[in-house]
């Protein structure tokens, strides 16, 4: 089985690959739905304080961030490419209706596979150059990605 739509560049890209013990139904609804984004998205004690999803290619994939400190950040970006429980690709790159962004950091590449306990969730963090993809790493891309995942199964699992 392929998991990649292109090989991994370990200059540029950050993956996150791991098998999580709930259906890939839904954690597909949970990665689309903006009240379920909020409950796990972001590594607590920050919050997600706005989702706002289109989901559509060129559709809007927003969040607002907040800090414990209560400083927000807001993300927004467009979706490219959704097969329904299989891949999710979005970049911050273009804005909703493809329009160029004025301040690109990443694009993200979710897919997903069935396996017989769960799910295969691979994250696919693809940057335009090694210093963007050294940042995002330093930033705690690992910890950070992989923390969200297990609140993300959590929430499944509670819900």
């Amino acid at each position: 089985m392929k998991t990649h739509l292109v090989t991994p560049d370990p200059r540029l890209d950050l993956v996150l690959e791991r098998e999580v013990d709930v259906p890939v139904e839904k954690v597909w609804k949970a990665w689309t739905t903006p009240d379920h984004v909020k409950h796990w998205f972001v590594p607590r004690p920050w919050s997600v304080t706005h989702c706002e999803i289109d989901l559509r290619p060129g559709g809007v994939f927003s969040t607002t961030m907040r800090s414990p400190e209560g400083e927000e950040f807001p993300n927004t970006g467009c979706y490219l490419d959704i097969v329904p429980n299989e891949r999710l690709i979005w970049t911050d790159t273009l804005l909703p209706g493809f329009r160029p962004a004025p301040k690109p950091f990443f694009t993200a590449a979710l897919l997903l596979a069935p396996t017989p306990t769960g799910t295969r969730y691979t994250a696919h963090a693809i940057h335009g150059d090694e210093a963007t993809r050294k940042q995002h790493e330093d930033m705690g891309f690992y910890h950070g990605w992989g923390t969200v995942l297990d609140q993300l199964v959590e929430f499944i699992k509670a819900n």
